[in-house]
């Protein structure tokens, strides 16, 4: 009985053609400049007392970005500067350049005038106090 071999290579090619087209269509919503900010992990967390927003914002300098709130809606933004061109022919480019913007809804209404920001080793952290009306408050049970 002859050996018949198979050729795994056939019709590989077009195989990763599909993939490549694939990974266009699910990464080109995310090439443009404002959805850049989806490239910095955000955190969005709450405790008894706050609420604590920590995003990663590795090489963004402290005068780069920005952070509002209006409402119980948290608007970041900021630049990551691009690098000069140097003659630089790139392999791979997945650091997230130039503007972004990210709005998150916080859980919980906050004080505006007391929230704390600060940036530590290319971590954003803000610390925003809860409003008196959206901590846990214990109700008292009488009976009667």
């Amino acid at each position: 009985m002859p050996v018949q071999r198979w050729d795994l290579t056939e019709g590989a090619g077009s195989l990763f053609r599909e993939f490549d087209r694939l990974f266009e269509q699910l990464a080109s919503p995310m090439l443009n400049t404002s959805s850049w900010a989806y490239g910095y992990p955000v955190d969005l967390y709450e405790t008894a007392d706050n609420v604590v927003l920590e995003m990663a914002v590795p090489g963004v300098h402290v005068q780069d970005l920005d952070v509002s709130v209006e409402g119980r809606q948290l608007t970041i933004s900021g630049t990551l500067p691009n690098v000069a061109d140097e003659g630089r022919r790139y392999w791979l480019q997945t650091i997230p350049r130039g503007q972004f913007s990210r709005t998150v809804s916080l859980p919980a209404s906050v004080e505006l005038d007391n929230i704390q920001a600060s940036v530590h080793e290319g971590l954003l952290t803000l610390t925003m106090p809860k409003a008196a009306a959206a901590k846990a408050r214990k109700i008292e049970i009488t009976s009667g």
